[in-house]
């Protein structure tokens, strides 16, 4: 099954007064499925960010706080990071489902077994 990865948004910073938000607090978590019935394991990671943001309500293109959605929010943080940026990122999320699906490094004494 292919990764997958499903972007949030955990909350908004904004101005009262104006409905300005200057501040998208996001996360994003990736999930593997591997296996079936009783072998089938799911492997997680995840990434929390925050992209800041200038507005100008007297702009025609400004969208009023009560008229945002989630998914525009998360158009804003993925055009802010570019395409490169959300790629790179989900590569170090796929990297650590990797890592923990066939991991290459551990963390331990070897007198404790």
């Amino acid at each position: 099954m292919a990764d997958t990865y499903d972007w949030i948004v955990e909350t908004l910073d904004s101005v009262i007064e104006t409905g300005v938000v200057y501040t998208v607090h996001w996360r994003v978590s990736s999930s593997r499925i591997v296996g079936t019935g009783e072998e089938q394991k799911t492997y997680t990671s995840g990434a929390y960010g925050t992209e800041s943001y200038t507005a100008d309500p007297d702009d025609p293109s400004f969208i009023a706080y009560d008229d945002l959605t989630e998914e525009i929010c998360i158009e804003w943080v993925k055009s802010s990071m570019g395409e490169d940026g959300v790629a790179a990122l989900e590569a170090r999320l796929t990297e650590d489902l990797d890592e923990q699906e066939a991991p290459t490094k551990e963390t331990g004494v070897p007198w404790s077994e």
